[in-house]
């Protein structure tokens, strides 16, 4: 897509021009007036990445109040320039100076024809938090502007990974009602940048599915991406409404299959992504009215697939994930927005808005949760769903259904739902066969000898383990998977045979983190160092226990750099796939935010199956 073309060039108004043999656009300057710091000599370097300026005057240095002008604030990379504009005659002040009360006060104005430049200033201090900043140059001759203006949109038309077609969804109702005030507040970046975008207010649960479900191949490869401004319940309808109609994968074994392997101590592979997954006749049968409207099967979203190719008379071209150039975005308007956390490392809709347009990229696991039997009666049939948060049995399921009854509460409902539910301090039988790989292996805790020494891990006062937090540029996630051997599990970075192993007992909650889980609530997360994407799956088993001892667990999860693993009824196994098998009176799943009915389930993680606008974390 062409950048700003109103402004052509014309003529050659006196800028200094020299070749460069490392750039197809050879270095620029000339003398412009920089507002509230005073003539500057601009120049462009598209080989070193910079656009920089420095005052004629140096007298002028460090003198602005306003902060615009030093020697941080003298030079921005291009990769990180959004947006440039052409706007016509106007006022550009002087050095800005500071009067003697410590006030600020603008220079002399003068009128000039100016340009505008959007780029994105990083906190030394916290390097996750990134603002826009707003640069004004003026110049007597609108040519020299124009000019300007068409050097640096050479520049970053040079920058391929930048989206130029975003479709949008927007939940009004999100969080506290925040969803299109957020829209409103981030729009203007998408139109500095010359971003094109397709916004939809979704009306009602499952919208953003239907959509995404039944739209052609040929028109969802026109845009470059699709955002979610909400939370991550409306991430996780778009995420479903796109990989259960273009994921094209084998379910896991059945659950006899698991029974069987598990029971006499084999190996089992979990299977590539190749075939097609059988479908359950009926996908619907959930009690909870959240699953009523938006819980669709393969064959339903391949009918409403169906249904709209009968509208086009081409063919339409194959679209599949992992996908080179499609990304996903989300403009955080929820309630924990803990995708968002861990994926930016803030919970900013301006900082997530500028990740989105200066084409930022990361690789995101996705667990695939297969729903074998709702009840132990109903047949044996499967029903998928998608996740890249988390899914959770138990307490994690009970708060989420309690939760629904207080909606009106707005997101204090997970607060009083959570109290609610602990107090009722209700466990569950069930069994869970798992993929144990052998990095698990080396990482199992030994057992404590005194009696001293097992209190303090009963109690979670041990010391903690070594946190390798996943970050910006992780070498974890860029590692290139090892494969493995045909017998051994084939998802995830390790090499070495993998076997099933199982746990049966009574439950306070059952867990399966795709991501560290950051949020308000747990800000490292329910497992901290888990990353983005290793190709694991977090297998958090939380037997039962005095409720005390459960506060104290609940409790290291609210605590920054607290151990909530770091306890005898906790089992935290790394995986790559899970059986789930309930006895007796059951719980509901919560599988990002929706209630999924199973009594009878099977996940595997898929490695970087989807990739995001985002950068990862930035921490200190």
């Amino acid at each position: 897509m062409e950048r700003n073309k109103n402004c052509l060039v014309v003529g050659d108004n006196n800028p200094k021009e020299s070749a460069n043999s490392k750039a197809e656009i050879s270095v620029f300057s000339s003398s412009l007036f920089l507002d509230n710091v005073g003539e500057v000599v601009l120049t462009l370097n598209p080989s070193s990445d910079q656009l920089y300026w420095q005052s004629v005057d140096p007298l002028d240095h460090g003198r602005s109040c306003c902060g615009l002008f030093s020697n941080s604030d003298s030079a921005l990379k291009i990769s990180d320039v959004y947006g440039v504009e052409f706007i016509d005659y106007g006022i550009v002040h002087e050095s800005a100076l500071t009067n003697a009360a410590g006030g600020c006060l603008s220079g002399r104005p003068t009128e000039m024809y100016r340009f505008k430049v959007y780029g994105v200033q990083k906190s030394k201090t916290y390097p996750s938090i990134w603002a826009p900043s707003i640069y004004t140059f003026g110049h007597s001759d609108s040519r020299t502007c124009c000019m300007w203006v068409n050097r640096i949109n050479a520049s970053l038309d040079m920058e391929a990974d930048r989206p130029k077609n975003l479709l949008v969804f927007v939940h009004p109702r999100s969080g506290k009602g925040n969803g299109c005030r957020t829209w409103d507040a981030v729009a203007p970046i998408f139109s500095q940048a010359n971003v094109k975008t397709k916004v939809i207010m979704t009306e009602r649960a499952g919208h953003a599915f239907d959509v995404l479900a039944s739209i052609t191949n040929r028109e969802l490869d026109s845009y470059d991406g699709v955002l979610a401004v909400g939370g991550d319940g409306l991430f996780n309808e778009i995420l479903n409404g796109l990989l259960l109609s273009r994921h094209e994968v084998p379910c896991p074994s059945r659950s006899m299959d698991f029974e069987n392997y598990v029971d006499n101590g084999c190996e089992l592979s979990v299977h590539e992504a190749v075939g097609n997954l059988e479908e359950p006749s009926d996908p619907c049968e959930d009690d909870s009215p959240l699953l009523m409207n938006i819980g669709h099967s393969r064959t339903q979203v391949s009918n409403l697939r169906s249904e709209a190719d009968l509208c086009h008379t081409e063919h339409d071209s194959k679209f599949s994930f992992p996908h080179e150039r499609f990304r996903f975005g989300i403009i955080p308007a929820g309630s924990t927005d803990a995708t968002v956390i861990c994926t930016t490392g803030g919970r900013d809709p301006v900082m997530s808005a500028l990740q989105i347009v200066l084409g930022k990229r990361l690789c995101l696991d996705v667990a695939q949760v297969v729903r074998w039997k709702t009840t132990s009666t109903s047949k044996d049939e499967p029903y998928v769903r998608y996740a890249a948060n988390f899914a959770g049995y138990g307490f994690y399921g009970d708060v989420i259904m309690e939760s629904e009854k207080y909606r009106w509460m707005g997101p204090k409902r997970y607060d009083y739902a959570g109290t609610k539910v602990f107090l009722q301090h209700r466990s569950y039988e069930a069994e869970v066969a798992y993929v144990q790989v052998e990095s698990e292996k080396a990482s199992v805790r030994p057992e404590r000898g005194p009696w001293s020494r097992k209190m303090k891990a009963l109690m979670g006062l041990s010391d903690p383990s070594t946190k390798g937090t996943c970050r910006a540029n992780c070498s974890v996630c860029n590692e290139k998977p090892i494969q493995s051997s045909a017998k051994s599990a084939s998802i995830g970075p390790y090499k070495g045979e993998s076997k099933w192993k199982k746990s049966k007992g009574r439950f306070l909650s059952v867990g399966a983190a795709v991501i560290s889980c950051r949020n308000e609530r747990a800000p490292d997360g329910l497992v901290a160092d888990a990353h983005l994407s290793d190709g694991f799956l977090h297998l958090i088993l939380v037997k039962d226990c005095p409720r005390a001892l459960y506060l104290r667990h609940l409790t290291q999860l609210a605590m920054k750099g607290g151990n909530p693993l770091n306890f005898r009824f906790v089992e935290h196994h790394k995986t790559t796939a899970f059986m789930f098998t309930s006895f007796g009176k059951e719980s509901v799943w919560n599988v990002d935010g929706e209630i999924l009915q199973g009594h009878q389930l099977s996940a595997q993680v898929y490695r970087g199956l989807v990739s995001l606008f985002a950068t990862g974390p930035d921490y200190l």
